[in-house]
C-alpha cells in the first residue's frame, strides 16, 4: 500500500529534522573538541595541579547534571556547553603531564591514543550512519556496565591493583564504543532532537574513551 501524501510529508519532515540535528551536532562537536584540546594545552603549559583538575571536573559534573539540561532549549545552552567542555579539557592537563613525565614516549602515546579514539569514533559513527541500524537495545546494558565500571574505579582508588585498572580500562573502552553506537543511533532514529545534549553525549564518549585507551597503551608500552 502506498503512503498517503500526509504520511510522505511527515516522513520527509522527520528526515529533515534528523539531518538538521546531525549537522548541528557534528559541527558543535568539532568546535567543542577543538576548544577542549586548547584548554588541555593551556593546562599542560601551566602545569596545572591535580587539585585544580579535580575542582574543574566537579564543577563540570554539576553543569552537565543540573544546569545544562535545564537550559538545553535556551540561548544559554551553547555558552554553558563550552564552559563544560573547557573545564573538562583543562582537567585533562595534569593527566597528560603525568604520562609525558612518566613515559619517555609519553607524547607519542598521547598522539596514538588521540588517533585511535578518532578512528574508533569515525568508524562506529560511520557504520551507524551508513546502515541506519537501531542500537537502542544496548541502552540498559551500557548504563549498567558504566555504573559497574565507575564503582570498580572508585574501589580501585583504595586497592591500587594494576591488573584491576587494566581490566576496568578494557571494559570502559568497550562500553564507550557501545555508547557511540547507541548515541549516534538515537540521533538518526529520533531519540534525541536536541543537538546540544547529543553533542555532550558524544563528547563524553570520546573523552572517556581517550582516557582509557591512553591508559591501556601506556600499560602495554613496556616503558614505565
Amino acid at each position: 500500500m502506498s503512503q498517503t501524501p500526509y504520511a510522505v510529508a511527515q516522513t520527509n519532515e522527520s528526515a529533515l529534522a534528523t539531518n538538521k540535528v546531525l549537522k548541528n551536532t557534528y559541527l558543535l562537536l568539532s568546535a567543542t573538541l577543538f576548544f577542549s584540546a586548547l584548554m588541555s594545552a593551556v593546562a599542560v603549559a601551566t602545569n596545572a595541579s591535580f587539585m585544580s583538575a579535580l575542582v574543574c571536573n566537579i564543577v563540570a559534573i554539576g553543569l552537565v547534571w543540573f544546569v545544562i539540561p535545564k537550559y538545553r532549549n535556551s540561548v544559554a545552552a551553547l555558552p554553558l556547553t563550552f564552559v563544560f567542555v573547557g573545564l573538562l579539557g583543562y582537567g585533562l592537563g595534569p593527566m597528560l603531564n603525568h604520562y609525558m613525565a612518566a613515559y619517555s614516549n609519553g607524547s607519542q602515546l598521547i598522539g596514538t591514543a588521540l588517533g585511535g579514539t578518532g578512528v574508533i569514533f569515525l568508524g562506529l559513527s560511520g557504520y551507524v550512519l551508513t546502515t541506519r541500524k537501531d542500537f537502542s537495545f544496548l541502552g540498559g546494558f551500557l548504563i549498567v556496565g558504566f555504573m559497574v565500571g565507575l564503582g570498580a574505579m572508585l574501589l580501585n582508588l583504595f586497592l591500587q591493583i594494576p591488573a584491576i585498572q587494566l581490566a576496568i580500562s578494557s571494559i570502559m573502552v568497550l562500553i564507550m564504543s557501545g555508547f557511540i553506537l547507541y548515541d549516534t543511533s538515537r540521533i538518526i532514529h529520533g531519540g534525541e532532537r536536541n543537538y546540544v545534549m547529543a553533542t555532550i553525549s558524544l563528547y563524553l564518549n570520546i573523552v572517556i574513551l581517550f582516557q582509557h585507551l591512553l591508559h591501556l597503551l601506556a600499560a602495554f608500552s613496556g616503558d614505565d
